[in-house]
């Protein structure tokens, strides 16, 4: 069973119950794993030994893997994590009418990602912020872990998911310097952006990220994208008319003559941004929006371990 059929998202009209779901998902896999170690450990699980309360067993794990498993509860690790989200308005690409078998936009899957994320930082008792951006800053807040918290920012993402504003330019080097400031040292900073910036220039971009790493930050970037369409241009042989959604700039073609070379520019541009986040330590990850969040959750995980 693939993500999308366990998991229908057509409407999204309660985040926060499908962040549950697909975190519940998520730990109830990996305690079905061969690296069901790693679950215990970042989910706020542990093998039950007799004798012990019975209160923390978590029975939806034991009813879905006849294993006892009780919830554990720790002091606050003090972990402060910042969500980074692009919310220009090349994230809602793509439109309903081209999408086959997908459900989501690039907004929308990075929505529910950094919704998965908070609901598993609230559990830890971790803090969390969410900052969102087009061509400035259009949302910023500071971490914090109450349930309050992660209900506004759930309400927020949700009022974004809605808008669908067309001709919102992208600017993110100006909004990453800003966080980088106003966030407390040593966080984690976790974005989601297509990274569609206006200008060719990624010296601007990479110098924000390098503010970010020099405030002491772990930063993990995921670079939210429709593989299909973005990088293989999957289109039908039939001519098209490719709007601009930042823009409004449009352009008539026939696919099939550039796929070639619009795929060699796409995977070049692809090859520096990975090749320039190895070189300043930041941690760079494709993430489709026809995939799951399960590569996205152990990556988190793995990175807040580091982080104790």
């Amino acid at each position: 069973m693939s993500f999308f059929d366990q998991f229908p998202v057509q409407a999204y009209n309660n985040l926060e119950l499908l962040a549950q779901q697909v975190v519940e998902g998520f730990i109830i896999g990996m305690h079905k794993s061969p690296f069901h170690g790693f679950s215990v450990e970042f989910a706020e699980h542990r093998i039950y030994n007799s004798g012990e309360n019975i209160k923390n067993i978590d029975w939806k794990v034991y009813a879905r893997t006849d294993k006892l498993f009780s919830k554990k509860f720790e002091e606050e690790t003090n972990l402060r994590c910042q969500i980074v989200i692009d919310i220009s308005s090349s994230m809602y690409f793509p439109e309903e009418k081209l999408k086959s078998g997908s459900v989501l936009n690039k907004l929308k899957f990075s929505s529910l990602g950094a919704a998965c994320i908070m609901n598993i930082l609230r559990k830890q008792r971790d803090a969390f912020g969410l900052s969102l951006f087009s061509d400035h800053l259009e949302l910023h807040t500071q971490a914090k872990s109450s349930t309050t918290h992660y209900q506004f920012l759930l309400s927020q993402l949700e009022k974004w998911i809605k808008s669908q504003e067309m001709n919102r330019n992208s600017n993110p080097a100006l909004a990453l310097h800003q966080i980088a400031e106003e966030i407390h040292k040593r966080s984690m900073v976790i974005i989601f952006s297509d990274m569609f910036d206006n200008s060719d220039n990624l010296d601007e971009l990479f110098s924000s990220l390098q503010h970010l790493k020099h405030r002491k930050h772990e930063v993990i970037l995921f670079h939210v994208l429709d593989k299909k369409l973005e990088l293989e241009f999957e289109f039908g042989n039939h001519p098209y008319q490719f709007v601009d959604m930042e823009t409004g700039e449009k352009l008539r073609l026939q696919t099939q003559q550039i796929q070639s070379i619009y795929k060699q520019k796409i995977v070049s541009v692809q090859k520096e941004i990975e090749s320039r986040c190895i070189q300043n330590r930041i941690q760079y990850l494709q993430a489709d929006i026809n995939e799951g969040y399960d590569y996205i959750l152990q990556l988190f995980l793995l990175k807040r371990r580091k982080m104790n």
